[in-house]
């Protein structure tokens, strides 16, 4: 029977073998970059998770593996044996709630009262916070009561999904998709809802997510 871990471990091994992070060849599958991180190999409340179907096929495709090769890889004894980061409690707020004052402080790590906490099996000391989406504006990623992990110390970069501060006060969920010294460029996750298209000097801060309840 295949374990949890053999399978994981194989993933890791295949992409080792493509010279690739875990990171590199979910984007290879045209898959969230985040898909195969340590942090998604199990559930907030500690249960193993496991990779889907899908997201096989579509990594064997993506790098001309055959099925034969990838069940090899299950023999082959991993360097270094699967670890789960523990369970942490970070602050959550309704993604709604986040654009009133006082929840934040001017570099976007939590501030003041009225935070809830979540369990999180992510690192220490990046200042991550989570927030419940409400509304369908972030369909079909993220849809009415999932959780988004924000980490406002991780580097944005054009394809990161992030959560943005503007000075206004507007505090919305996009993806960055372009940003120089004059523009910033956000599309949104639900082609219903408009882009948005805003100057460096309007937004107060950007912060990165990197982790999802689905």
């Amino acid at each position: 029977m295949l374990s949890h871990g053999q399978i994981w471990a194989a993933i890791d091994k295949l992409a080792e073998r493509k010279k690739l992070t875990a990171s590199g060849l979910a984007r290879r599958a045209g898959l969230d970059p985040t898909t195969f991180n340590r942090s998604k190999r199990v559930a907030a409340d500690g249960r193993d998770r496991w990779p889907s179907t899908e997201s096989l096929a579509k990594i064997l495709e993506a790098t001309g593996t055959s099925m034969t090769d990838f069940l090899g890889f299950l023999g082959e004894r991993p360097r270094r044996a699967r670890s789960v980061e523990p369970l942490r409690q970070v602050p959550l707020l309704g993604l709604a709630q986040a654009g009133a004052g006082g929840f934040f402080d001017d570099g976007g790590f939590p501030a003041g009262q009225g935070w809830d906490q979540i369990n999180y099996p992510g690192p220490n000391g990046d200042g991550a916070y989570a927030l419940e989406v409400s509304g369908d504006s972030m369909t079909p990623l993220y849809r009415d009561g999932d959780v988004i992990i924000v980490s406002p110390a991780a580097e944005c970069r054009r394809g990161d999904r992030v959560v943005v501060k503007t000075t206004e006060g507007e505090v919305m969920a996009k993806i960055l998709q372009r940003k120089t010294s004059k523009v910033v460029v956000l599309a949104s996750f639900n082609a219903e809802h408009e882009d948005r298209t805003l100057s460096p000097g309007d937004i107060e801060w950007m912060a990165r997510i990197v982790w999802a309840s689905q």
